[in-house]
């Protein structure tokens, strides 16, 4: 079953200089499904919301669900980095980055939006994505953080138990553009089974572990993530982005 909520526009930070604040944005459809949504599926529908978008005959949209145990091959993905190719399904995808899990009891949040209206900045676009789950992370007490040559979340271990230099991914981003318009976009650990990250070297990068919301102590629901997700959106999603357009980008 889907539910499906349209929130109103997001505000501009006060502080935004008058000259780079756009016109009001259209208000955001928000879909959460409660079932695994097979990942051929999901992608077929973010095709064609995409186009909608474009088309200018449908709102933007963030679509809240989990899949069935899957690994995903970005478009820098390397063959040596597949490490149990028989595990589960292994589907090539167009978004950027290397390979990287999807199960039950992860947040998938994919992100559909216009961005030529939103200032036009695929960086800028990455870096709130970034922010937002930064923020959403903050709401249970987990201190997220980005790290140069890393892309995604991690979290430093030793406050959480760990030890000291440990540090662990929480959370993945892969973003694709097609004519301005955003799709795919995060993958934020709830608690899915953190073994089901051994058939792969996550997003490409050896010598960390993953971790999730639960495994660091926090014992929240996916409902409790997703209110946490839609309160911190209007706080990064609010300002405009300038720049030219760039590449896929992702893990």
């Amino acid at each position: 079953m889907t539910s499906v909520t349209s929130l109103p526009a997001s505000p501009i930070p006060s502080d935004t200089p008058a000259g780079l604040r756009p016109a009001a944005l259209p208000p955001v459809e928000w879909r959460i499904s409660d079932r695994p949504v097979p990942y051929p599926e999901a992608i077929a529908e973010m095709e064609a919301r995409v186009e909608a978008i474009r088309a200018g005959t449908a709102p933007e949209m963030v679509w809240l669900l989990e899949h069935p145990p899957l690994y995903t091959a970005g478009t820098s993905a390397r063959d040596e980095d597949l490490l149990e190719a028989d595990r589960f399904p292994v589907y090539r995808t167009g978004r950027g980055g290397q390979y990287t899990y999807h199960g039950p009891g992860q947040r998938v949040a994919y992100v559909m939006l216009d961005l030529k209206a939103r200032g036009a900045d695929i960086r800028a676009y990455v870096h709130d994505l970034e922010e937002w789950i930064i923020r959403t992370l903050s709401s249970f007490t987990i201190r997220g953080e980005r790290r140069d040559g890393r892309v995604g979340i991690w979290v430093d271990k030793q406050p959480y138990g760990g030890v000291r230099g440990q540090e662990d991914k929480i959370a993945a981003i892969g973003v694709r553009v097609r004519r301005w318009v955003s799709f795919h976009g995060i993958a934020l650990n709830v608690e899915p089974d953190l073994g089901h990250f051994g058939g792969i070297v996550p997003c490409g990068i050896a010598g960390h572990g993953v971790t999730s919301i639960v495994a660091l102590g926090q014992l929240v629901t996916m409902e409790d993530v997703d209110s946490a997700l839609i309160a911190a959106w209007p706080e990064v999603f609010g300002g405009p982005m300038r720049g030219e357009e760039g590449e896929d980008t992702g893990a």
